[in-house]
């Protein structure tokens, strides 16, 4: 069974940084493409960031390029997402995911496990 945590949202000025992480249980996860996305109140979920199975591939949405960076370590079994320069339209709930297969994805529908979301809260 798979299972995906997120942690480190919070509340932060506008200029600050965060630093989520998502932890994953369950076989294989070096096998799979890993996701972040968002989604703000009264708007559809978005694509932020998504990194291949060995790290070697990561793509971003324009918004956050150069200031946010995905990372993955396989032996822990977690993905990471940096947010550097944080601006209030960057509040939002992010959620990690699981891609559908080893390399980077931007359609949530080729994601299969979702976490259950943190909140980040970027005050200006």
């Amino acid at each position: 069974q798979v299972q995906l945590v997120e942690s480190g949202g919070g509340l932060v000025q506008a200029g600050g940084s965060l630093r989520l992480s998502c932890k994953y249980s369950g076989r294989t996860f070096s096998h799979y493409a890993m996701g972040w996305f968002r989604q703000a109140p009264g708007k559809e979920r978005e694509f932020v960031a998504t990194i291949s199975w060995s790290g070697g591939s990561t793509l971003y949405d324009d918004s956050v390029k150069g200031r946010f960076t995905v990372s993955r370590d396989n032996a822990k079994n977690t993905v990471t997402l940096q947010m550097n320069s944080l601006e209030p339209e960057d509040t939002a709930v992010y959620y990690c995911a699981r891609g559908g297969s080893a390399q980077a994805l931007i359609s949530h529908y080729e994601y299969d496990y979702w976490g259950q979301g943190t909140q980040v809260t970027v005050s200006s």
